[in-house]
């Protein structure tokens, strides 16, 4: 598939293939769906705990006689329906990690590049650099690569210009990702994701399907 690419003031000053086995391949939801869950659900602690009954140090002295004052029988404070009391079935700290297949995992991204190029969401730069780290000429080429007031995701390769990195990072509206972590949740959240050229070849090596 042609797709055109655009320089830094928005205008179309090429064209390229893209490899069918990354961004022409059958969208699966389903399997986007699981490795997104996956995701963030390995992102989660899972150290919440509240005290129970055994873990609150309160007195163990009889609050009142047995009998006679028409109370229910209690002898102790951290029952759990006193106030300041343990909580009862409380969350306990415990792993939420979920386990996927390494090729279930790239072919989720594939399915989502394919998703976001059918959707229009995917914008091919030749290239992104600047001499200083300036917000306001970063705004300026963003505004005319992905669209004023969308969202955007820039995926730049390693060792990219550190002056785009601190320039995209003042911006409240923009993200900037070393390609190397692509991942689904960044993937889907933005309106447009900025595919310099030099990105795209590291997204080849990547998640090109080996014949």
């Amino acid at each position: 598939m042609k797709v055109p690419v655009l320089n830094v003031s928005g205008k179309e000053i090429n064209q390229i293939d893209l490899p069918a086995d990354i961004f022409e391949v059958e969208i699966n939801t389903g399997l986007m769906h699981q490795a997104y869950v996956r995701q963030m659900a390995n992102a989660r602690l899972g150290t919440h705990k509240t005290q129970k009954r055994a873990d609150v140090s309160r007195t163990s002295a009889k609050w009142y006689r047995q009998k006679g004052t028409g109370r229910a029988r209690h002898g102790a404070r951290n029952a759990t329906q006193f106030v300041g009391g343990g909580r009862p079935k409380g969350p306990v700290p415990h792993k939420y990690t979920k386990d996927m297949p390494r090729k279930m995992r790239q072919q989720a991204i594939r399915c989502a590049l394919s998703a976001l190029l059918r959707d229009e969401q995917l914008v091919f730069v030749d290239s992104l650099s600047l001499e200083a780290p300036k917000t306001k000429d970063m705004r300026q080429m963003l505004d005319a690569v992905a669209g004023k007031g969308n969202k955007a995701l820039v995926l730049i390769p390693v060792g990219a210009n550190e002056n785009v990195v601190n320039s995209i990072h003042n911006l409240g509206d923009a993200h900037v990702l070393r390609v190397n972590y692509l991942n689904m949740r960044d993937l889907l959240q933005y309106d447009r994701v900025v595919v310099p050229l030099d990105a795209l070849e590291v997204i080849k090596s990547l998640w090109g399907q080996v014949s």
